[in-house]
């Protein structure tokens, strides 16, 4: 597995994250949840997300406190790991609720 520096998984992280806001513009949470299309992308991007965030040196982590970490390799993991057991009103509030925050602090983090 090659390793990518963390400028790259930053990238990741911000391409992932606005490609879940696109997807999910002009939708609420009903159309969001009966378009299986949207969902399976949704996930896969916050997989990436997570992945990258799991990837990223720990000092790099340790110097940047103000991102959640933990709580987005956690996310990651419970998606993958339990992924017939996803709360899509969860995923659904993180969307409205967090990413758009999170996307603001990795573009911050990216210059």
């Amino acid at each position: 597995m090659s390793k990518r520096d963390n400028a790259l998984l930053i990238r990741d992280m911000i391409e992932s994250a606005q490609k879940i806001m696109f997807y999910t513009k002009d939708m609420g949470f009903t159309d969001f949840e009966g378009d299986s299309k949207t969902v399976d992308a949704v996930i896969r991007n916050f997989e990436i997300i997570g992945e990258a965030a799991n990837r990223l040196d720990e000092e790099y982590k340790t110097d940047n406190p103000e991102i959640e970490w933990d709580y987005l390799r956690g996310f990651r993991n419970r998606i993958v790991h339990e992924y017939f057991g996803i709360d899509l009103e969860i995923v659904w509030q993180i969307i409205e609720d967090d990413l758009p925050r999170l996307n603001q602090a990795l573009i911050k983090k990216s210059h």
